[in-house]
């Protein structure tokens, strides 16, 4: 059969994981939907390959000035920066911007004569030393975000930009249900046939009656052993797929 690259696919992938179609699998298209949300909400949460780092650049306008705040697309979950909007880095973002007693102008002006004289160590140390006055003195711009909210709040943006200008942040992005490589997930099937299988117990625990036939489920052990096996791939999960977190400096 055809790995899955779909959410139909892998629910096909998981009821022929249980036993389908030679075991009838007792379980509601909704609660099938259900399980399957629940499985990429912990694969999205967690999981270091289900989301990635994007780079959204913003118009500003004169409402978003007036707010101080971007609205966000429903993808997003996280935004750790924005570039700066002005400063000795960044220069000038437009003729109405432009400071000639900026550093890095002055720097190129009188002490780049050319590419091919010029010290690069110098020039590396120089822009160090000027950035470090720039955090030191200015700052990064303050920002806000929570992605239940979907807004992006910059504290002083009114200060900071100008209608008509742009604005980079960095985000983390959950990748589209339209990719069809993060449904093979070695653990995201796995798991969500774990769920269903759970789910499957939940259903069949309601009945201690055979089946036709003098066939009885022990639907209880096949709680017990989903509940027990969604435990080991929530550890698991948090263990070898996480992100692990990054070193702070400072």
């Amino acid at each position: 059969m055809a790995t899955p690259n779909s959410r139909a696919t892998l629910v096909q992938y998981c009821m022929r994981k249980l036993g389908a179609p030679v075991q009838k699998i007792n379980l509601d298209a909704d609660q099938i939907d259900d399980r399957i949300d629940d499985s990429l909400n912990m694969f999205t949460e967690f999981h270091m390959d289900a989301t990635t780092k994007v780079y959204a650049a913003m118009n500003v306008d004169a409402n978003i000035v007036a707010n101080q705040y971007f609205t966000m697309d429903p993808s997003i979950i996280n935004v750790t920066r924005i570039f700066p909007i002005l400063g000795s880095v960044t220069g000038s973002n437009g003729p109405q911007n432009f400071n000639i007693f900026d550093l890095n102008y002055q720097l190129r002006l009188n002490e780049l004569y050319d590419f091919t004289s010029a010290d690069y160590v110098y020039y590396e140390l120089a822009q160090q030393h000027i950035r470090t006055l720039e955090l030191l003195f200015v700052g990064e711009p303050p920002i806000r975000f929570n992605r239940y909210d979907g807004r992006l709040f910059v504290d002083g943006l009114k200060q900071l930009a100008i209608p008509g200008s742009k604005v980079i942040a960095e985000c983390y992005m959950v990748l589209p249900e339209n990719n069809q490589l993060f449904w093979n997930d070695v653990w995201l099937k796995k798991y969500a046939t774990c769920l269903l299988k759970k789910q499957w117990g939940e259903n069949m625990k309601k009945f201690d009656a055979p089946l036709p036939g003098g066939i009885k489920i022990n639907a209880q052990k096949i709680w017990d052993e989903a509940d027990s096996e969604q435990e080991r791939l929530e550890v698991q999960l948090r263990e070898m797929y996480e992100q692990p977190i990054p070193h702070l400096i400072g």
